[in-house]
């Protein structure tokens, strides 16, 4: 009977670790570029405008990209905060979704304090980063709707 016992617990263990290396998000072979536009048959820039839940990253992995509150004019500050994964990182991607329908992609450099500045518009618009790490994971840190207030 204890042996029963051991045997069932010890495929308990091998099961639970195979599914745990299955739960990562497939990586992408980034390559820095730019992508500026709207494309026939995209989705309406009012379905771009829905966020949907980020990745939860490994804790010893774990980094911070703050989407600052949008300024007067428009635009967005997006900084990396570092963490305890920043050597692991990659490159990380930014992607801002107007509410007029553009879609544009850029780049932020990969040391902390490193930011970028999008031109958004005078209403609410969308932006999504992702984190592409060494081995191959990527991640969405953030995806946070950012709405125009007047000053």
């Amino acid at each position: 009977m204890h042996y029963k016992i051991t045997i069932s617990v010890i495929v308990l263990l091998f099961a639970a670790i195979v599914l745990a290396g299955c739960t990562g998000t497939p990586g992408s072979s980034g390559t820095g570029t730019s992508t500026t536009g709207s494309y026939a048959g995209s989705p309406s820039a009012e379905s771009n405008l829905v966020t949907s839940p980020t990745d939860a990253m490994p804790d010893n992995n774990a980094v911070s990209v703050t989407v600052q509150q949008k300024v007067y004019d428009g635009t967005i500050p997006v900084v990396f905060d570092g963490g305890k994964g920043q050597i692991l990182v990659k490159s990380i991607d930014v992607t801002l979704y107007t509410s007029d329908g553009r879609v544009i992609t850029t780049t932020i450099g990969t040391n902390k304090d490193d930011s970028v500045t999008l031109q958004g518009t005078k209403q609410t618009d969308r932006v999504v980063v992702t984190v592409s790490e060494m081995n191959g994971q990527t991640y969405k840190v953030a995806d946070v709707l950012s709405p125009y207030r007047q000053h």
